[in-house]
């Protein structure tokens, strides 16, 4: 009887995922990976991601198509998205709104919705003139051969189906994202 219990237990379990605690995302932008970090420890990688357009670096405005860099967390998770999964980043961060306030780019009450979305652990505004709507995703129905080939996305990480369907395994709501 123990040994049902067990069998069964075990084959529960292995249908229920759940994020480790502590793990977070380094985007490489420049090598063009994801590693799976907890701690200082790289879990694993995954290669062959696709950024923006316009590279990557500081994201001025709507429609640049630059990845942005800088610390953000999984804000929101989108499972019914045309790119098969959407994870919403918490864009634009604390920094981004001081440096575009500082260049006129933002006014101050955009600039106080940000801050206060931020304090209060929320999804901070994301139709400001910085954009919004960055995330990890995948191809959807995307031709693999244009991902492989250039970076396409309007700001976005893109990975593949298969990649970001593991990716969903791994990480959640609240997972930090820093990309450099």
């Amino acid at each position: 009887m123990l040994r049902i219990y067990l069998l069964l237990f075990c084959s529960l379990a292995s249908f229920t995922v759940m994020a480790e605690p502590d793990i977070w995302l380094l985007v490489d932008t420049k090598a063009r990976k994801i590693e799976v970090k907890k701690g200082d420890q790289t879990l694993e990688t995954l290669h062959s991601i696709a950024i923006g357009r316009g590279g990557a670096g500081l994201k001025t405005h709507r429609g640049d198509n630059i990845t942005p860099h800088g610390n953000y967390r999984i804000g929101w998770v989108g499972e019914k998205s045309s790119f098969r999964r959407f994870f919403g980043l918490t864009y634009p961060s604390v920094e981004d709104a001081e440096k575009a306030l500082s260049k006129g780019i933002i006014d101050r009450p955009t600039y106080d919705r940000i801050v206060t979305a931020h304090q209060f652990n929320q999804i901070p505004p994301q139709n400001t003139p910085l954009g919004g709507q960055i995330g990890i995703h995948g191809l959807g129905s995307a031709n693999v051969k244009i991902h492989e080939v250039f970076d396409w996305t309007h700001g976005c990480i893109a990975l593949t189906n298969p990649q970001i369907d593991h990716l969903s395994q791994l990480v959640e709501t609240g997972t930090v994202v820093k990309i450099k």
